[in-house]
């Protein structure tokens, strides 16, 4: 099994089909458009990756800038989106802490399952470490939104959970967003896959050999997952 930082500098295909089974339901997007209106928006996505929210929004925004730290990642989403036959999004790598457009240039700022790593990847999981990194973060996402923009974080609530069980390591990262300010849910997001094997082989992938097994001793071709989405508005 790949590190997380493996996975996304080296293995954005296998990642990609991943992804493609997550949220059969078409949970995600409902959730989004529950939080707010998309059509004429432009949007700036953090941490983009292989275009799994880029793809939902982009027929239904007026523009979407998507960035993400790794040029292997976004690959995958730029080929993705030209298969979509859509002129109206830009791609580019970026930090999440220092993302290359103007102040106040758009009305919904999104991350999905990468705001965390600012957490995760930006200090000790004691002191004042990975907070300043999220400040920063957070700092950019409210320099860039317009007044009455939204910014929605996407982030797991568990894998393999049919009710939320949010990792532990994640705690504090989940108590700031409550603390600066943002509101939560959480919908399911369960995988569905071709067969018990490409649930196997794919669940053992990303989330390692003991969720692999968990998966076949339950007999998951459809994995549950729950995840968390958080909002605020300027």
């Amino acid at each position: 099994m790949p590190t997380e930082k493996e996975v996304y500098e080296q293995h954005a295909d296998q990642y990609e089909r991943l992804i493609r089974r997550e949220d059969y339901e078409g949970n995600i997007l409902r959730a989004i458009e529950q939080i707010v209106p998309l059509p004429g928006l432009e949007v700036v996505e953090l941490g983009a990756g292989t275009g799994r929210l880029t793809r939902l929004l982009a027929p239904r925004v007026r523009a979407i800038r998507a960035f993400d730290g790794s040029r292997h990642m976004l690959d995958v989403a730029e080929e993705s989106l030209r298969q979509m036959g859509l002129a109206n999004w830009q791609a580019g790598v970026a930090d999440n802490r220092a993302i290359p457009v103007a102040d106040a240039s758009a009305d919904l700022v999104i991350s999905g399952w990468s705001f965390c790593y600012l957490a995760v990847w930006g200090g000790p999981s004691t002191g004042s470490g990975w907070l300043g990194e999220l400040e920063k973060g957070y700092g950019e996402i409210k320099r860039i939104l317009r007044p009455g923009g939204t910014a929605i974080i996407l982030e797991t609530m568990g894998t393999g959970h049919e009710s939320p069980h949010p990792p532990e390591h994640l705690a504090g990262y989940y108590g700031w967003l409550k603390e600066v300010g943002f509101q939560s849910t959480w919908i399911r997001t369960d995988y569905r896959f071709e067969s018990l094997e490409e649930a196997r082989e794919l669940a053992t992938f990303f989330f390692g050999e003991a969720m692999g097994r968990e998966v076949v001793e339950k007999n998951w071709q459809v994995l549950p997952e729950c995840t968390g989405a958080w909002w605020t508005k300027t």
